[in-house]
């Protein structure tokens, strides 16, 4: 039995703070179970070249575990992100693209910073989730104070955690459960079940499709579960 007596396709309890940073254009911190993660977007009009090209904004992604976020210490990254950070903020960055028209943004930057102030598994996922509703929030600001005519967000996204652990597909994984995983998917999607991004590891064995396919399933109904726990915050 999980922790809790939470099943093994039920996620973490869910909660949201809005506006948790006052000075940035859109935060939140999110708690799944006992990860927390502080989500905040800030809005520039620095434009990288690539993104001036093609006549569209851009949206990035910065992800930090703060040092008091694991026991033992997390050291702090001061001068070099090690690769595993790096990883991270490109995939939050690249989910947190995919939810908008990036030409209805031409001339803004929104960089969306994800600090981790605990850690118990599913930081990533969390910070998408978390990402996803500082973005939305900061981009109804924008569209007051710069009078953007078109909607930019064309869908609600989320991710979730799923895993095998002992022989058994599990959703929204907490760290102990992570650590001892044969198998470990990141999963995002958008709110009409539409897969974004998986990231996928066999770490203690192989996987089949049908082990495949019943973490996507799980996946499915997790995120869907987070996004109607979301949904009073979408406005």
């Amino acid at each position: 039995m999980r922790k809790n007596s939470r099943s093994t396709r039920k996620i973490r309890p869910l909660n949201i703070n809005l506006d948790f940073c006052p000075a940035s254009a859109g935060s939140v911190l999110i708690a799944c179970g006992n990860t927390m993660v502080i989500c905040a977007a800030s809005v520039s009009d620095d434009v990288p070249n690539h993104a001036q090209y093609r006549s569209q904004g851009w949206v990035t992604a910065e992800y930090t575990m703060l040092p008091y976020s694991t026991d033992p210490r997390t050291k702090r990254e001061i001068l070099r992100k090690d690769g595993r950070s790096v990883e991270i903020q490109r995939l939050i960055g690249r989910s947190l693209r995919s939810a908008l028209d990036l030409s209805k943004i031409q001339g803004f930057s929104i960089t969306v910073d994800c600090d981790v102030l605990q850690a118990d598994g599913g930081t990533r996922s969390a910070s998408i989730t978390g990402g996803f509703l500082a973005l939305k929030h900061a981009v109804r600001k924008m569209k007051e104070k710069y009078d953007i005519p078109d909607e930019p967000i064309q869908r609600n996204i989320a991710a979730v955690s799923v895993g095998i652990v002992d022989g058994q597909p599990m959703l929204d994984l907490d760290y102990k459960e992570d650590s001892r995983a044969e198998v470990d998917l990141n999963v995002v999607m958008d709110d009409h079940g539409n897969i974004i991004e998986i990231q996928g590891t066999g770490e203690g064995r192989p996987f089949s499709q049908r082990e495949l396919d019943e973490m996507l399933t799980l996946a499915r109904e997790g995120i869907s579960e987070i996004m109607s726990l979301m949904q009073e915050y979408y406005s």
